[in-house]
């Protein structure tokens, strides 16, 4: 664990005896895996201080040096801030995760555009006194719920967009679907591409890009004739869930797009909980996303149980 602290546009590191003898460079590259150009710019403008004086990038550091990093610079927003109701999951000087209702978009689709998660997470951190950009790290559909993760700053950002290609940052869904699978768990390996008759659809195609879903059968509602699916993502293709679950006959319940009948007015699928490697203390951070609304979708289930 590497010991954090906010000294106003700061970050302090105290360095931990695991990191003796690694250099600020070694950090950057190896540990972080930062892009070129991002380190080129903290380094060219002396953005690491090593006991507080300007670091020397190549020279083997020791436990309990105090690194200290400019990286809670003002910036703009990159959206609108505009307020709206939000749940937060978690929140440190790096990490914001947030709990998506149904019915709102992750980010603006179009210029001006200023409802969605990312304009209420901006109004957030502006109440704060925080004027920096806000970043997603992935999305979620306009209907479906659950935990989204945003990023602070900027080298936050670039941690995590590749703790998530890695796979590092482990996302977790509940559906409910129509029928019940054959098997009790298993994946499905399906390219996903968009669907040429349809503008917002997509399906299972040769041509489309690998998609990697893990499921598990959870539990069987035989009345209504539904089940209770948990799913893993590998990937993050659009309505990846939503295509994967149809092409094995089991569309979610609501999902019209994909053949779902309309017992409820969305499709029954919530991001329930999003584990995360803190891009920088080296925690694991775990985050349940309770169900904010339509409560009859997943009647009975409870969030903290996944």
């Amino acid at each position: 664990m590497v010991k954090i602290q906010r000294f106003g546009e700061w970050c302090e590191m105290i360095v931990p005896p695991h990191w003796e003898g690694y250099t600020v460079d070694f950090i950057f590259r190896t540990i972080w895996e930062a892009p070129k150009k991002q380190i080129h710019t903290i380094r060219v403008n002396k953005q690491v201080l090593i006991n507080n004086e300007p670091a020397n990038w190549a020279k083997p550091l020791h436990s309990g040096d105090k690194l200290r990093f400019h990286f809670f610079q003002e910036a703009e927003f990159g959206v609108i801030p505009s307020y709206s109701e939000i749940e937060v999951l978690f929140e440190d000087d790096h990490l914001l995760v947030l709990n998506k209702p149904a019915g709102m978009d992750t980010h603006p689709n179009s210029p001006g555009q200023s409802n969605t998660l990312a304009n209420a997470a901006a109004f957030h951190l502006q109440m704060q006194g925080e004027n920096r950009s806000i970043k997603h790290i992935h999305r979620l559909d306009r209907d479906t719920t659950g935990a989204i993760l945003f990023a602070k700053h900027p080298m936050a950002g670039s941690i995590l967009d590749k703790k998530l290609e890695e796979r590092a940052i482990k996302r977790t869904y509940i559906a409910l679907v129509h029928g019940t699978p054959t098997k009790a768990k298993g994946t499905i390996r399906e390219p996903i591409g968009r669907d040429r008759h349809h503008p917002t659809r997509r399906r299972v195609s040769p041509k489309g890009q690998p998609a990697v879903t893990h499921f598990e059968l959870i539990k069987t509602y035989k009345r209504e004739n539904l089940s209770l699916i948990k799913c893993r993502l590998d990937t993050g293709r659009t309505h990846q869930i939503r295509v994967h679950l149809s092409h094995m006959g089991h569309p979610l319940a609501g999902d019209l797009l994909y053949g779902g009948k309309p017992i409820f007015s969305r499709q029954a699928l919530h991001a329930v909980k999003l584990e995360i490697p803190h891009p920088f203390s080296e925690e694991f951070i775990v985050c349940h996303a309770p169900f904010l609304d339509h409560p009859e979708i997943f009647k009975g289930i409870d969030a903290y149980e996944f």
